[in-house]
């Protein structure tokens, strides 16, 4: 099985790299935000672009990173698509669900009471959708409670 990786920059990253113990086990790839503090692992690792929706021109961003997932996940075909967040990962995740892969989605552990942007989105067609508190089921009614991944 073939798995595909992807968060944000900074804290999402952070809870995607919990994960390592099963992107060890399996053939995978990461797929996430180029800033100026890269990753010390870099095998295997796709960037695009930085989104932050509150500066002007993100939307040409979110565009040309949609056109790069598309090139990286027809590359890579994958059998599932597992993310931490946020919004540069909802085109890897539209685009694999598109595809017919798997898409898994972990809601941040920094949101305890609210939901967020990208976890809306991707909760709407996520095969699996994951909240690390038990009170976010307000907003996740079908989420499944998988605890804290730190």
């Amino acid at each position: 099985m073939k798995i595909c990786f992807t968060a944000s920059s900074g804290g999402h990253f952070e809870q995607l790299m919990m994960l390592k113990p099963i992107m060890d086990k399996n053939e995978s790839f990461v797929i996430t935000e180029k800033t100026q503090y890269q990753p010390s692992n870099s095998k295997n690792i796709y960037y695009l672009k930085q989104v932050n929706r509150k500066e002007s021109g993100w939307v040409l961003k979110f565009i040309a990173n949609t056109y790069r997932t598309f090139k990286i996940l027809n590359k890579e075909n994958p059998d599932v698509v597992i993310s931490t967040g946020a919004l540069s990962t909802v085109p890897v995740c539209l685009l694999g669900k598109l595809k017919g892969k798997k898409v898994i989605f972990i809601e941040s552990f920094a949101k305890i009471s609210t939901q967020t942007l990208s976890g809306k989105i991707v909760y709407k067609f996520a095969d699996l959708f994951i909240i690390q508190w038990e009170q976010l089921k307000e907003f996740y009614p079908n989420a499944v409670y998988g605890g804290g991944i730190y």
